[in-house]
C-alpha cells in the first residue's frame, strides 16, 4: 500500500484528485446514514469528519516530501469546506 502511495506523482493535480476523492466514500456512507437513521438526521457535523480526512492525508504527504500533492489536497479541502458552509446555510 505504501508503495502505491509513494508512486503518486508529486504534482498539484494529483493532490487535487486525491483531495476530491478521499472524502467521497465516507461522505456517501454518512449521507446514507443521515437519511435512514433517525438519530443521525441532524448530525451534519459528521460530514465535516469526512472532510477532515483530507487533513490527515495532507499531513502524510507533507511528511513524505510530496509537497505539491499536499497543496492540491489543501486547495480542494477549502472547496469542500465552502460546500459544507453552503449546505448549512441553505
Amino acid at each position: 500500500m505504501q508503495e502505491k502511495i509513494k508512486a503518486i506523482k508529486n504534482n498539484v493535480w494529483m493532490g487535487m484528485a486525491v483531495g476530491l476523492l478521499a472524502p467521497l466514500v465516507p461522505g456517501f456512507l454518512v449521507w446514507y446514514l443521515m437519511q435512514h437513521v433517525k438519530a443521525l438526521q441532524h448530525a451534519d457535523l459528521l460530514l465535516i469528519g469526512c472532510v477532515a480526512i483530507n487533513a490527515f492525508l495532507m499531513n502524510y504527504f507533507f511528511k513524505i516530501n510530496k509537497e505539491h500533492v499536499g497543496r492540491g489536497i489543501l486547495s480542494i479541502t477549502f472547496l469542500w469546506a465552502f460546500a459544507f458552509f453552503f449546505y448549512k446555510v441553505l
